[in-house]
């Protein structure tokens, strides 16, 4: 058998209904989509509507809210702060501020502010400034003998 050989089985693709082609056809003039309204017209499908039958969108049950006005915060972990610093793209003998990870490339923007997570490992003395942090990051880097300040109105959780 060759590729040019290769054939679908028989009766498995019907060949396509041609429609409009004259009364002679069985389907000609309204190719079967009867006299006049909506459905008569081209480009027409009426989107969510089965038949009267209770549509998907209403039989899903609904749950939860989405706030539209939410803030996005990029996430920094100590554990990758700790490589930057350590990898020298970040001194840390300066304040780090949000402008500071963004231009070391830590983070790429900073959409609603900075918040920092205490996944990882970090032993880096540094002064921090950023608009958010969790309670265990703060703790991590005092440990470490730093300090983490919460700069805008969006305290420690």
């Amino acid at each position: 058998m060759k590729l040019n050989e290769l054939s679908p089985a028989a009766g498995s693709t019907p060949s396509k209904k041609r429609v409009g082609r004259g009364p002679g056809s069985g389907k000609g003039k309204t190719a079967g989509r009867g006299i006049k309204g909506q459905k008569s017209r081209s480009g027409v499908a009426i989107n969510g509507y089965e038949g009267g039958q209770m549509p998907l969108y209403m039989r899903l049950p609904k749950r939860g809210f989405s706030k539209p006005n939410r803030k996005a915060f990029a996430v920094v972990n100590l554990g990758i702060l700790q490589k930057f610093i350590d990898a020298g793209k970040i001194d840390a003998a300066q304040p780090i501020t949000e402008e500071v990870l963004v231009e070391s490339g830590l983070v790429r923007r900073r959409l609603d502010g900075v918040r920092v997570l205490a996944k990882g490992d970090f032993s880096a003395k540094v002064t921090l400034s950023v608009s958010g942090a969790s309670k265990s990051a703060v703790e991590a880097v005092e440990k470490a003998g730093g300090s983490l300040s919460v700069t805008s109105a969006t305290a420690a959780e």
